[in-house]
């Protein structure tokens, strides 16, 4: 075999690989948020959630990538073993839909396709037209790469050596199998794997019965992903990824003393050697999934003994920044949105104990709300280093606007924790400490005026959530009725300091600061809502 054949080989590999991983990509942008609500769908009902697994594999180009995510959601606890399972299953018959692709023969059109998937790509400015021609070049490139594959491929079909080696497999199935395991775990892809095979069986290098062990190969090494992405994660996801490797190891069991039957039925339903691998993959996938999916019920209780519950870590961190989605763009920011979320009820629970520790002089509930504080700050660093690794290449624009609105929102949080901790919280220090009393007036302006940052609030957290534009524009607007609110209390203050009123007197420094604070942190409040209109006014 001579160096440039070595080289030919290796580059057919490496754009194969690249043109997968482009497609995948750019179909991921092509679904945007729905991708998430789509994965999500798979409820209750075993069928739904088979079907919904396949889409999604579909779509990404790859059972691994549905599979890691799956990991994901499972560690997150956004997401159960018996609905992972019939997803799981799904997603091994969505990946054979790639195969199945690839072994038509359009070789010849590889060409004309990276034409077509060139122009729309470099003629539309952005959006969905450029997605869509990215997609089309990158199974241009997958095409493309197959053809230069089987070209070199062919001068090897009288090569002794290779032949005998490529055609032992047939003799030794257990051989073919493992191969084919080493490879796939590699390459990240059964179905990069299969390519591979449809080129050498093209070719005339590998008989029917050398390329099942290949594919039942090919689908043990696509699960080593999945188990690597859930080593040192929770329970919940380490379920998932035994779950995935026992429903492929099972399913060789049972097909390796069958290897010759099976054969014999690939070969009457087709008479092409690639569109054989492709059908092989396929039926050995839909009979994974018609043995299992009536056992899923017992098989998840099976997982669950093999792998107990031992309970969560008690070490405050991130709940739903999970590294294994980040390849996903729409996930990923998903995820970012649910743990900013998560940070947005801890800042709740600040602002609600900052009134009480006012108004009640507790001590204890104060140095609570203080500590809660670095929770925050926790959160809002891990936030935005997790956001800042998603690639602004692999991102639409609407998503670009979406990582504005996150960073924002999780900045004003942080901004809210601060004045609470380093303000009021130090005010209502002062005013324990020198055993003071608002006056009845005071203390009702200042629970009026809180009670409109929390109704803030909870608009602010609204319109982030959804990207609300009406509620955007509410709380705009409601910030300038705050303001102007804030003055009539001011105002209000010093006609009782005119008066003479002793309370009013003692506390006019901190009251006058609070009304401060308040209108500070209803500011930050209102901030999410510029990134939300500025959005509107984008698209």
């Amino acid at each position: 075999m001579s160096s440039f054949t070595i080289l030919s080989f290796f580059g057919g590999v490496m754009l194969l690989l690249y043109g997968m991983s482009l497609a995948g990509e750019s179909m991921q942008r092509l679904a945007g948020a729905r991708l998430r609500s789509i994965l999500f769908a798979a409820t209750g009902n075993r069928l739904r959630a088979t079907a919904v697994g396949a889409a999604v594999t579909a779509l990404f180009q790859s059972s691994s990538a549905t599979t890691v995510m799956l990991v994901g959601f499972a560690g997150a606890g956004l997401i159960g073993l018996r609905q992972t399972m019939g997803v799981i299953l799904g997603a091994d018959i969505g990946t054979t839909l790639t195969v199945q692709i690839i072994a038509f023969k359009v070789y010849d059109y590889a060409v004309i396709l990276v034409g077509l998937g060139g122009f729309l790509r470099f003629v539309a400015k952005g959006g969905r037209l450029r997605d869509t021609g990215q997609s089309i070049l990158g199974f241009a490139f997958v095409f493309l790469a197959l053809k230069i594959l089987i070209d070199t491929f062919a001068p090897l079909a009288g090569d002794p050596l290779l032949a005998e080696v490529l055609g032992g497999l047939d003799r030794d199935p257990l051989a073919g199998v493992i191969i084919s395991t080493v490879i796939t775990a590699l390459l990240h892809s059964s179905a990069a794997t299969l390519g591979l095979a449809m080129t050498a069986a093209s070719s005339g290098l590998m008989s029917v019965e050398a390329v099942v062990p290949a594919v039942l190969g090919a689908n043990i090494g696509t699960c080593i992903s999945a188990v690597t992405s859930s080593i040192g994660a929770e329970v919940p996801a380490r379920r998932v990824a035994l779950a995935h490797i026992l429903f492929k190891l099972c399913g060789v069991a049972v097909a390796l003393p069958f290897i010759g039957p099976f054969a014999h039925i690939v070969e009457a339903l087709s008479s092409d050697p690639a569109r054989q691998i492709a059908v092989a993959h396929t039926l050995f996938n839909i009979a994974i999934a018609a043995i299992f999916l009536p056992f899923i019920g017992p098989f998840a209780r099976l997982i669950e003994t093999m792998v107990p519950d031992r309970g969560r870590s008690e070490k405050f961190g991130p709940r739903y920044l999970d590294d294994i989605v980040l390849s996903s763009p729409s996930l990923a920011l998903g995820q970012a949105a649910r743990e900013a979320l998560r940070t947005a009820d801890i800042v709740q629970e600040m602002l609600r104990g900052s009134l009480e520790v006012l108004r009640g002089d507790d001590m204890e509930l104060l140095e609570r709300v203080e500590e809660r504080d670095n929770e925050v700050d926790l959160l809002e660093k891990e936030i935005k280093l997790y956001v800042a690794r998603l690639s602004r290449e692999s991102l639409s624009e609407e998503q670009v606007r979406r990582e504005l609105e996150i960073l924002t929102f999780i900045n004003n949080l942080e901004n809210i924790g601060d004045v609470i901790d380093k303000n009021l919280m130090e005010l209502a220090r002062k005013k324990i400490n020198r055993r003071l009393s608002f006056s009845s007036d005071g203390m009702a302006e200042i629970t009026a005026l809180h009670g409109k940052v929390m109704e803030n609030f909870e608009i602010s957290v609204g319109a982030f959530t959804n990207s609300d534009v009406e509620l955007a524009r509410r709380l705009l607007a409601r910030k300038a009725k705050f303001a102007e609110m804030e003055r009539e209390m001011r105002q209000a203050h010093i006609d009782r300091l005119r008066r003479g009123l002793r309370e009013s007197i003692d506390t006019s420094a901190i009251h006058l600061d609070v009304l401060t604070n308040l209108k500070r942190i209803n500011s930050y409040t209102a901030g999410v809502a510029y990134q939300i209109l500025e959005r509107e006014k984008g698209a």
